[in-house]
């Protein structure tokens, strides 16, 4: 039975909500939201690390004279430290490109958890909300882009420089904020305009939300569950607030942080 819930608002809301995302991920019907995308990633960067060390390896048979064998134990712990690194600092990124196609369905799944219908199980679904959702996203990267441009600018400016940092900061936690909110909602046929509207009505909690997305986004390994768990928690933001149809609705699963 869904029923309205008394709620606490603040900035401080948007890591509770964070906070319940990962929490909710543990149940045996959402983790495969995590490992499917995660066992890819791992196994195209086997690939991509088998593949790198075979060429490397070829290269040198190719390009190194038999006078310069003894550079070879050099090179390789070189290639492997630059290797690392790479992998080190694009594994988060390449995995959320992975995970994205996910987080709508992902979505749709706590929804339904929490009794409330989406897009497509009310005869609103098909090529038109699929185009639809398409040219949300491109609206909402036309949008950032449009925001940042400005930004790098300031960046520059000497004396605003000064600033820029914590308007960067503020513009990250909008756009990561902004961007999360939309998967729930673009599950309900909720496209950019309205998002927007509604981001900034309750801007101190979207400013909140997106804060504790980038905090959890700096920490190693822990990062890579950031984003599907801001998307359940923003999914349960929005459903208890009234924000999705059905709502608002009570989240009455017990946690086990």
């Amino acid at each position: 039975m869904n029923t309205p819930v008394q709620l606490i608002t603040g900035p401080f809301t948007g890591a509770a909500c964070l906070l319940r995302g990962l929490d909710r991920l543990r149940q045996p019907d959402l983790r495969h939201f995590v490992w499917i995308p995660l066992l890819i990633n791992l196994g195209l960067y086997g690939i991509g690390v088998w593949s790198g060390m075979h060429y490397f390896s070829a290269a040198l048979d190719w390009l190194m004279p038999t006078w310069l064998e003894w550079l070879r134990w050099l090179l390789w712990p070189l290639f492997a430290i630059v290797l690392a690194g790479v992998a080190f600092f694009s594994f988060t990124v390449v995995a959320n490109l992975i995970a994205s196609p996910f987080y709508g369905p992902l979505a749709e799944k706590v929804q339904r958890q929490l009794g409330l219908s989406v897009a497509g199980e009310e005869g609103e679904g098909g090529i038109a909300a699929i185009v639809a959702d398409i040219a949300s996203g491109f609206r909402r990267l036309a949008y950032f882009a449009l925001r940042a441009l400005p930004l790098l600018l300031i960046s520059f400016i000497p004396g605003l420089n000064l600033v820029a940092p914590f308007l960067w900061l503020l513009f990250g936690a909008w756009s990561l904020s902004f961007e999360y909110m939309a998967y729930p909602l673009e599950a309900q046929g909720i496209r950019f305009q309205q998002q927007r509207e509604l981001a900034w009505s309750n801007r101190m909690e979207t400013f909140g939300f997106g804060i504790a997305i980038l905090l959890g986004l700096g920490l190693p390994v822990i990062n890579i569950l950031i984003p599907p768990a801001a998307v359940v928690g923003a999914t349960l933001y929005l459903a208890e607030r009234g924000r999705l149809k059905g709502g608002p609705v009570s989240d009455n699963t017990p946690s086990k942080l």
